[in-house]
């Protein structure tokens, strides 16, 4: 195991050990960073290296010395995070160039929670521009698509997607990323990553740029499940200038790190959502993948109950699930600013022009969209019927006496770079946003081996597999994934051409 691919646990009992300290760490991945992202097959996943990541991991490296104690459970732990979550002294761009030299005033209340922690902020991650775009990672605040790690010519989903290529290509340890309708769970399914979108509430929002507030919500990316809950256990928990926090002082007292169980899987019961996964352009191999890891649970003791439904869920799908309130979202968060903001409304940005093109169609749908989202009819028809969904989600799993529901995270592989026509497969808008309900994405495979743009030896495309439960279900959820990840071991093992 090289340093650039050592698990959190691995890194401490590395520098435990005196055989790492956090400043050759960061080295590694800052030279990995400058030969694979900037040059050699350019993935194109970082916005911003830190300038400042070095001495702040000498300071680090003093301190243990000095005291033989680690900072907390992140000590030296190099992170790479969205450009759409808010940094004190590096710029939060969204993506975008209009906001290219915008310094937010202060650190967003998770990240604040990571430099407690002893993490390293090392980089702010390409995105899809104000994150409208769950299908590719493209924007204007740097030029081109990022790339992703498996196959140079396909896209890591979006609009995480730079975060997700970045971990992928072992540019970092861990990435903290935000998910509106699939932007953690996609982009992890296309890099063979675990993410995970938790509950409304468990992880303030405060200090991301928003782009639905009432959707999004921030999570971890890693290469395993146990560095996922990690990250997941020092930022969640109540923020009180985030009044959604504030459900989490009754749902989360202990550590996730608890639900790392080996025998995860024994005796759990899970129902598969063949409404979800059975889509008549599903990819045959995806589906295969699918039964495979079905399979898998089975054999570990999980009882598969195949298919179960969700009642009436055609019909709701037919109704609106989502309410545009950007221009709102985006304002606010500009006020928040103060007076160095780059622009104070959504009129400026479209005025300005430094966007890219593809999503001036976003902007005039949210300029044109009803003032007072919380008052306009079809955000209250979305939230009524939000929670006929969420009722009928729950009536499925009390039905059946299910610990969660199972279906791919996408029903097709990664597109190739620029294909916007073919069948895209996105499970992540259907069920997770609009409930508020948490789930989680992990590897269960790999597709089309010998990819012409793949790198040597790589084992082709990466397909999710998606477990989803109720409110406040993480626990059960991280048992489920911990576990299956033990009996599967087909996580990350990117290669990048020329690195």
């Amino acid at each position: 195991m090289t340093d650039d691919q050592m698990t959190i646990a691995e890194i401490h009992d590395a520098i435990l050990a005196g055989r790492l300290t956090t400043r050759r760490l960061v080295e590694v991945y800052l030279a990995r960073i400058e030969a694979c992202d900037r040059e050699g097959p350019r993935l194109n996943s970082i916005i911003t290296v830190n300038p400042r990541a070095l001495e702040t991991a000498d300071a680090l490296d003093e301190s243990f010395a000095h005291t033989g104690r680690f900072a907390g459970p992140l000590h030296g732990v190099p992170v790479i995070v969205k450009d759409n979550i808010d940094t004190y002294d590096l710029p939060t761009t969204a993506g975008s160039a209009t906001l290219a030299h915008s310094v937010p005033p202060e650190d967003a209340f998770i990240v604040k929670r990571l430099r407690e922690a002893g993490a390293i902020i090392l980089a702010k991650a390409n995105m899809a521009e104000f994150a409208f775009n769950p299908y590719e990672t493209i924007g204007s605040a740097i030029e081109g698509h990022t790339r992703n790690p498996y196959a140079l010519d396909r896209v890591p989903a979006g609009s995480s997607g730079g975060t997700a290529a970045a971990i992928a290509a072992n540019f970092g340890a861990v990435g903290l990323a935000t998910d509106t309708g699939n932007s953690i769970r996609g982009p992890a399914a296309h890099t063979a990553l675990v993410g995970i979108r938790p509950t409304m509430g468990l992880v303030s929002r405060t200090g991301i740029v928003p782009l639905y507030l009432d959707k999004d919500i921030a999570g971890p990316m890693a290469r395993t499940v146990a560095d996922a809950v990690a990250l997941l256990d020092v930022i969640a928990g109540h923020d009180p200038a985030d009044p959604t926090t504030s459900a989490s002082r009754h749902h989360f007292a202990n550590r996730y790190a608890g639900h790392l169980r080996a025998d995860g899987l024994q005796g759990k019961r899970i129902g598969v959502l063949r409404q979800v996964s059975n889509t008549p352009t599903a990819d045959p191999e995806v589906l295969a993948c699918f039964g495979e890891a079905l399979d898998t649970m089975r054999a570990a003791g999980v009882t598969i109950v195949d298919p179960v439904n969700i009642p009436g869920y055609d019909e709701i799908m037919r109704h609106p699930l989502w309410c545009i309130s950007f221009r709102e979202d985006i304002e606010a968060y500009l006020a928040r600013l103060g007076p160095d903001a780059p622009v104070r409304t959504l009129a400026e940005i479209i005025e300005g022009g430094h966007f890219h093109p593809s999503i001036e169609g976003h902007l005039l749908m949210a300029a044109a969209a009803a003032d007072r989202p919380e008052t306009a009819e079809e955000c209250l028809a979305a939230a009524e019927n939000s929670e006929r969904l969420r009722t009928a989600i729950r009536q499925t799993l009390a039905t059946d006496e299910l610990d969660a529901l199972a279906y791919p995270t996408w029903n097709n592989p990664p597109r190739l770079i620029g294909d916007l026509r073919s069948p895209h497969g996105d499970n992540n808008q259907h069920l997770a946003p609009p409930t508020g309900f948490p789930a989680i994405s992990i590897p269960m495979g790999y597709i089309d081996a010998d990819l012409p743009e793949g790198p040597p030896g790589s084992p082709g495309l990466p397909v999710g597999l998606q477990i989803l439960g109720d409110a406040w279900s993480e626990g059960r959820l991280i048992e489920v994934a911990y576990a299956f990840e033990g009996e599967t071991v087909v996580g990350s093992r990117s290669s990048v051409v020329g690195c």
